[in-house]
């Protein structure tokens, strides 16, 4: 919700190789799945009481994962409640940034010409195609949760 948006706002090119490697080696599973969309539900409390402003994209502080895991562990009750759900504030972020990276390279791959970028797995494309419709829903769920309708709708031009 408004804080996986707040810690994915962080620019990819900050991440550190180790992280990058972390990222591509997260394994999507159906189990991982559930306990993410539980992670989400938990976390809703949460995140309506935290300061979300969707004009700014800029929030680079957290520079690295482990640095990512420190802000979400300085959110009161946000350990918990991932814990509740049976991930760690880790798993967490690696589930959200691999999910993201993931269907960046599925869109990618029905591209003309397109190609899974390197360190992508496939098994996790193939995770995320199996998926779509629940990825599309959660994609739903967490840009109504954290930005004004108006707001979201000036994006879109038809």
């Amino acid at each position: 919700l408004a804080m996986a948006m707040l810690l994915l706002a962080a620019p990819s090119q900050a991440l550190t190789a180790r992280d990058t490697q972390e990222i591509n080696s997260y394994v999507l599973t159906d189990a991982g799945l559930a306990r993410y969309m539980k992670a989400i539900k938990a976390l809703g409390p949460i995140a309506k009481n935290m300061s979300n402003d969707c004009e700014d994209d800029d929030d680079s502080d957290a520079q690295s994962i482990d640095q990512m895991v420190a802000k979400v562990n300085a959110v009161g009750g946000a350990r918990a409640a991932l814990q509740s759900a049976g991930m760690t504030p880790r798993e967490y972020l690696l589930f959200t940034m691999s999910i993201f990276q993931t269907g960046l390279a599925s869109w990618g791959l029905t591209q003309p010409g397109g190609k899974l970028p390197p360190g992508v797995s496939m098994a996790n494309v193939n995770f995320y195609r199996k998926n779509e419709a629940a990825m599309a829903k959660l994609g739903e769920s967490v840009q109504s949760d954290d930005c004004d309708a108006g707001d979201a709708g000036d994006d879109v031009s038809q």
